[in-house]
């Protein structure tokens, strides 16, 4: 996946894994230098505001970082579970598998210094 992450979450998430997530994630983008972040939630069926929130916080974090996010595979009962909790997950983009996310992430990345200046020598 070279420049990007993919995170498959496979299990309802309690609070607590979602944190340790948050700050693994957030971790990995800078150690790595991510400049994307596919966060697959196909296998969530249920999610409450909390874990709401920390899609969103991740998000943010993972901008702050220079890194994007997309969200893939979520289901219809989350996305409506979701709505009703109110919570619109400002800044979190979503696709609906893991392919058409990928493809967001490489058409809305600037291309890298370095391909720029290869580009410009040419």
């Amino acid at each position: 996946m070279g420049e990007f992450l993919l995170v498959t979450i496979q299990v309802d998430m309690h609070d607590r894994l979602a944190m340790t997530l948050q700050d693994d994630l957030t971790n990995t983008i800078s150690k790595v230098g991510a400049r994307g972040v596919l966060i697959d939630i196909s296998s969530l069926e249920i999610v409450d505001s909390f874990i709401g929130r920390m899609l969103g916080n991740i998000s943010s974090m993972a901008h702050v970082l220079d890194a994007q996010t997309v969200v893939v595979g979520m289901q219809p009962a989350v996305a409506i579970t979701l709505v009703e909790l109110g919570m619109s997950l400002t800044g979190v983009r979503t696709a609906l598998n893991v392919e058409k996310g990928m493809e967001l992430l490489q058409n809305s990345l600037p291309p890298k210094l370095e391909e720029e200046a290869e580009d410009a020598g040419d």
